[in-house]
Formats: C-alpha cells, structure tokens, sequence
C-alpha cells in the first residue's frame, strides 16, 4: 500500500484515456509513462474500455492500466473474468479491474439491463470474477448467485494466469456503494464529482464500515480519487469551462441525492430540464461559481494545489481529468497538457 496520502515524495498520479488512432495512442501512452504517471484508465462512456487499454499496454513496460470503469452488468462475469487475464497477460502484470454500477440512464436506458439491484449484482459480480480468474486453469466449480449461474460443465482449464488474483477496485458515489467497496474490493475508486468534503466523509465513516464488515482495514484497501481539474491562469475561464461538466451530472436525476446532500440540491433541480432536452450550453449557466469550485479544482496552480493537498489526506492515489462536457478536444487538450505540467513539476 501506497503511503502516498501522508509522503508528497510517494503521491501517485494517474490519467485517463480514450479511443484514439493506434499511434496517438500509443505515443501518449509511452509519454505519461515517461512523465512518471503511475497508471492510466479508461472509461466506459459509450464502447467497453478493454481495446483501449490493450493499445496502451503494447507500447508501454512500467505504467499500471486500469479500467475505470467497466459497467458490471453489461457483460457477463465469465466473460469480464477472461478479458482481465487477457489484459493482465498483454501488459504482464500491469492490469487493474474497475467495476461499476453506474447509472440506471445508462444501464437500463441505454444498455437495456434489467438489473433490479445494482449493488448486489457488483457484489457477486467481483465474486465471481475471483471464483473465474482463480480457478480457470485448474476447473472451475459451479457458481450459484442471485445474477449469475453457471454449471462450467463442459468448461475446458485456461492455461495458468499471469496472476491468480488480479485486483479489483470498485466506483462509487454513495454511502452504501462506498461501503460495498471496503466489503469485498481490493480499491475504492471515488466518483469525479466527488467534493473533497465528500472524500474525506465517504473514506471516515462509510468505507471503514464496510471493512470492519470484512474485518479488514483502511491499510487492506487503495483509495482511488478522480478529480476534475481545470489548471489556468485565468481562473475565471476555468470556472466557465467547468460549468458544464457539472450540469452534466447535476442534470441525471439519479444524483439529485447527492447534490442535495452537497448543499446544491436546488441548483440541480433547475438543471434537469435543459439537460433531459440535451441543451448542455444552458445548463451550465446555471450551475454558479461556488458549485464549480465544490466539485472541481480550478484556477491557478496555487488555486489546485490547495484543492489536491486536501485530497491527499484521503487517497493512496489521484486521477487528474480536464474538463470536457461542452468544450472541444482542442481546448480538453490544452487543459490535459496543463495536467501533465503539474504532475512534471512535483
């Protein structure tokens, strides 16, 4: 385990990646490696993450490759079991397992998953997992859950895994997610627009929770934070490139909860109309300068490292993202290259 939250000398930084051409992607990876990043995720937006990693992996020998996150329910755990022994055999060793539930819009209207329980299922389905990756190569017993059955009866044994037990992490946005990752996870990856109040709430009480049911403890799991970060020497501009950000998940009704339990639950509210007819510019008028600067680190260096240094007393290791809802690649990028600036100077 990192002691990264208590040694500035040891903090481990990752960043995050997208589908790219193969050669962009590649370079970019062998450059955040080059630059001393500790590991890269990728995300499951729209297209499962797994492709992305694999190119990052090709090109690169140190830096750790997570995904972050692969929705649980929209692929069978046999099947998220054998991609993650595929990826830990390609990158040897480097490979992290993020799962999520994520949101109902995506699971249930998009992906189409009747799941009725999110929580329970991402449970079993890191159970499961373990149960598959342990044991392919040797056969596997039947696994009996509430989700997912299988009798492995005619399963035939993998050749042995580069690892037995490749470590999961699970998301979370909530107190009872939070308390599922110290129940059964190797990590804990906070949501992005986690305040740092939040962070510090979340991994106090509700994690710790969770681990005194496994009756384990804060050493026995890493603390993942993503932040939003919008690093300018205008502050000004880097509150109005966040905004929209922020309304985009102010705007799902699943997280008024928690917007509410933020202090921010009206503003919110008036988000949802302009976000549910896709009108992304006017909902981040509405989101004021104080909600920006709850969920997001921006403004100038100084300003961010205030931000950072508060989160560092919680995480074992910190995912920088520039903010992109409503801005293009151009300017997502320029905050990136910024990203990688602070990281570079220490």
């Amino acid at each position: 385990m990192s002691t990264s939250r208590f040694d500035p000398g040891e903090q481990r930084y990752w960043a995050a990646v997208v589908p790219l051409p193969g050669a962009l992607l590649s370079s970019l990876a062998k450059q955040a490696e080059a630059q001393g990043l500790h590991g890269l995720f990728a995300t499951q937006v729209h297209g499962a993450p797994f492709s992305t990693l694999a190119a990052a992996a090709v090109g690169t020998r140190r830096i750790e490759l997570a995904t972050g996150i692969a929705i649980a329910s929209t692929r069978s755990p046999f099947e998220t079991a054998m991609t993650a022994m595929d990826l830990d055999r390609i990158s040897e060793g480097r490979f992290v397992l993020g799962l999520g539930a994520s949101s109902l819009s995506w699971t249930r209207g998009m992906h189409g998953v009747p799941v009725s329980k999110p929580l329970t299922h991402l449970k079993e389905t890191v159970c499961a997992v373990r149960h598959i990756v342990a044991n392919a190569h040797k056969g596997l017993e039947p696994f009996e859950g509430e989700y997912y059955r299988a009798d492995f009866e005619e399963f035939q044994a993998t050749s042995p895994p580069v690892r037995e037990r490749i470590p999961i992490w699970t998301a979370a946005l909530r107190e009872r997610a939070v308390r599922v990752a110290g129940e059964v996870s190797d990590g804990l990856i906070g949501h992005p627009i986690w305040s740092v109040d939040w962070a510090e709430q979340m991994v106090g009480t509700e994690l710790a929770t969770g681990l005194d049911q496994s009756g384990r403890t804060r050493k026995d799991i890493h603390v993942n934070l993503w932040i939003w970060t919008a690093l300018s020497d205008d502050p000004g501009r880097a509150i109005e490139d966040a905004r929209g950000t922020v309304a985009f998940y102010a705007g799902l009704a699943q997280y008024e909860p928690y917007f509410e339990a933020q202090g921010f639950g009206e503003e919110a509210r008036r988000i949802h109309e302009p976000i549910a007819r896709g009108d992304l510019e006017t909902a981040g008028k509405l989101v004021p300068d104080e909600m920006v600067r709850s969920f997001v680190a921006c403004g100038t260096e100084d300003e961010v490292r205030v931000h950072l240094d508060r989160a560092w007393k919680v995480a074992d290791s910190i995912c920088l993202v520039p903010p992109a809802w409503g801005l293009g690649s151009e300017t997502t990028f320029r905050y990136q290259a910024r990203v990688g600036e602070l990281i570079a100077g220490g």
